[in-house]
C-alpha cells in the first residue's frame, strides 16, 4: 500500500490539495485564526509522510507539479489592483512610503537578529527574502548565496505568523483604513497575506497585491548591496 501510494505520479499533489481542503473546511468550521488551512496541511503532510515513510522525495515527484500554479497564481494578484487603479493614483505617495518602511523594517529586524543569535552571512542572506512571495524569495536567496530551503520555510511562517496575528495587530494599534491595512499585509506577509487582505475586502486586497510586486522588486535590489552587512 505504501509503495503504490509513493509511486503514484500525482500522489504528493492529491494529499497536499485533500490536507488544504480539510485546512478550509476546519477554519470555516471552529472560526480560529490559528486554524490557518497552509499551516493545517503543512502539519498534516509532514504527519502523513512520517506515519506511512514515504521520503520526502516520493511525496515531491507528484508535489513539483503545484509549484507550477505558483507565478501564474502570483500574477493573477494585478486584477484586483487594476480595478482599484484610481485610488492607488490618489494614494500613490502614501503607499509607496509604506511599502519602503516595510521594506527597511524587515531588513533591520533581520540584522539585529542575526547579530543577537550571533548568526552567520550565509543565514543573514538565506532570512532577508522573508517578507517577498515565494516565485522570488528563491531567486533572491540562492544568488546571494543562502540556504534556499530555509528561506522558503521562513517565508511560510512570515506569511502564516502575519495572517494569524493580523487581526488582532490591527485591533491593538485601532488600524481601520483598508489602505493600510491592504500595504502592511502585503508587505509583511506577501501572497498569504494578501489572501487574508482579499478576505477583508477588494481595496485590502488591491493594496496587497501592489505591495507583494514592489516589496519583491525593492528586495531583490536592496539584497545584494546590504548582504555584506554580516
Amino acid at each position: 500500500m505504501r509503495d503504490a501510494m509513493a509511486n503514484s505520479l500525482y500522489f504528493g499533489m492529491a494529499i497536499s490539495v485533500a490536507a488544504y481542503m480539510f485546512g478550509i473546511w476546519l477554519k470555516k468550521k471552529v472560526k480560529w485564526q490559528v486554524c490557518n488551512p497552509l499551516l493545517i496541511s503543512t502539519v498534516l503532510v509532514i504527519l502523513f509522510l512520517t506515519l506511512t515513510h514515504i521520503t520526502y522525495d516520493e511525496y515531491m515527484e507528484g508535489a513539483q507539479y503545484i509549484s507550477y500554479f505558483l507565478t501564474p497564481a502570483t500574477v493573477c494578484l494585478a486584477i484586483p489592483l487594476y480595478k482599484q487603479l484610481e485610488m492607488l493614483k490618489r494614494n500613490k505617495l502614501a503607499v509607496l512610503c509604506g511599502i519602503l518602511a516595510g521594506v527597511v523594517a524587515n531588513a533591520v529586524m533581520v540584522f539585529v537578529m542575526c547579530l543577537l543569535f550571533r548568526l552567520e552571512h550565509v543565514h543573514y542572506v538565506t532570512f532577508l527574502p522573508k517578507s517577498i512571495t515565494t516565485a522570488i524569495g528563491m531567486g533572491v536567496s540562492e544568488e546571494a548565496g543562502g540556504i534556499v530551503i530555509l528561506t522558503i520555510v521562513s517565508i511560510m511562517i512570515t506569511g502564516i505568523g502575519g495572517v494569524i496575528l493580523s487581526e488582532s495587530l490591527f485591533k491593538l494599534f485601532r488600524l481601520k483604513d483598508p489602505v493600510a491595512k491592504g500595504l502592511a499585509l502585503g508587505t509583511a506577509s506577501h501572497a498569504i497575506g494578501t489572501s487574508k487582505a482579499l478576505e477583508m475586502g477588494e481595496i485590502e486586497g488591491a493594496m496587497s497585491s501592489l505591495a507583494i510586486a514592489v516589496t519583491g522588486l525593492v528586495t531583490v535590489v536592496v539584497v545584494p548591496l546590504i548582504a555584506d552587512f554580516i
